[in-house]
């Protein structure tokens, strides 16, 4: 028995703690890997959601600070039809259900500036960043485009 698969799980915890994340909102059905960089005048949160749609993706501010990406992949209709039918499965691999995450914005981020694009499977959600200091609202939903 191997022991690397619990000790990665362990250590992606320890990170997503230093970088602001928390590994308990990454508790979905469909597991969402978020990249995170940060230039000069923007962050760009990018997350693969891969047979997600647009409709299906909520995108969130919370207590002006928390930035909420959540969402649900859906079964195929094909495969529920085959399910219905009484095919039997020989392998499945592909997760279904609904995924969350949460990331807390550092100071600066303007919320009010956000811009979420999804496309061919990549979710990329923009934060500029601001020298003002601009009120918050306590919850503020981004449209996906």
């Amino acid at each position: 028995m191997s022991m690397t698969p619990w000790l990665g799980e362990l250590g992606a915890m320890d990170m997503d703690r230093f970088a602001g994340g928390d590994r308990d909102d990454a508790t979905a059905v469909a597991r969402t890997n978020v990249d995170w960089r940060e230039t000069d005048k923007e962050h760009i949160l990018t997350a693969e959601i891969p047979g997600v749609r647009k409709e299906d993706v909520k995108v969130d501010v919370e207590d002006g600070a928390v930035l909420k990406i959540s969402g649900e992949k859906a079964r195929e209709a094909a495969e529920e039809q085959q399910q219905e039918e009484g095919g039997s499965w020989k392998r499945v691999e592909r997760s279904y259900g609904s995924f969350l995450r949460r990331f807390r914005l550092p100071d600066g981020a303007w919320v009010d500036g956000i811009r979420c694009t999804l496309e061919d499977g990549v979710l990329r959600v923009v934060v500029p960043k601001d020298d003002q200091s601009r009120t918050r609202r306590d919850v503020q939903s981004i449209d996906v485009s």
